[in-house]
């Protein structure tokens, strides 16, 4: 059995989910709660109430929602479970990148201190996940590099550093990012933004394709310069 935390699949989502925001550089709002979990914003208030009863988040209009140290402590042995959950659905099971989200959502509910300390050795202490985002050691949890593709000027070339958490619940992104070969590791070279379409045009290789902001707001890239 796993480790008792005291928290709910549900409150262990949303610690997932706020810390995954925080470490992305996002404010954390009941509003955009509601909208990445989707779900209606009166039950992330009722949530979040009880969350804030029980000590793991603080709030407030100036900064939004903050975990405090217990709720961070909770996010991110979640946050590592469900990474190495990944991980090993690649690695091991030969689930494709894009795919290992959704079942890793439900072994990290299931998987012990034990057993990850024991995954984590077995999988070679993998730093990242298949989608690029950083595998907490112990209580930290590494900072993400770069920035979102979106918004990279154009004659850019850049790598990909990660894809977004957001773009992991969303199946056909994820699988349009495998076709267009937009994953960790490939560059992409930015040819012209238009901001008035909210597209950019990109190339990766000899393919050159257009790309809607908010999707490339989803990749996180790193200049080829730094």
């Amino acid at each position: 059995m796993p480790e008792k935390t005291g928290a709910t699949s549900i409150v262990e989502e949303y610690l997932e989910t706020i810390l995954n925001m925080v470490s992305e550089r996002k404010s954390v709002l009941g509003a955009r709660l509601a909208e990445r979990l989707q779900v209606s914003p009166p039950t992330v208030t009722a949530t979040l109430k009880r969350m804030r009863r029980d000590g793991l988040i603080t709030a407030n209009e100036k900064e939004g929602i903050l975990l405090t140290e217990k709720g961070m402590h909770l996010a991110v042995g979640i946050v590592r479970r469900h990474r190495l959950a990944e991980c090993l659905l690649m690695s091991i099971l030969k689930i494709p990148w894009y795919e290992t989200h959704e079942e890793a959502c439900l072994l990290e509910h299931a998987i012990s201190e034990r057993m990850v300390d024991r995954l984590y050795e077995v999988l070679g202490k993998p730093a990242r996940c298949p989608h690029g985002n950083p595998i907490p050691v112990g209580d930290v949890l590494p900072p993400i590099r770069g920035v979102p593709l979106d918004t990279v000027t154009a004659g850019t070339t850049t790598t990909v550093e990660l894809i977004s958490e957001d773009a992991n619940k969303l199946p056909q992104l994820m699988e349009y990012f495998e076709q267009a070969g937009i994953k960790p590791g490939a560059t992409i070279v930015v040819k012209d933004v238009a901001d008035y379409a909210g597209t950019m045009s990109v190339s990766i290789g000899k393919k050159t394709f257009s790309l809607g902001t908010k999707a490339a707001a989803m990749v996180w890239v790193i200049s080829a310069s730094v």
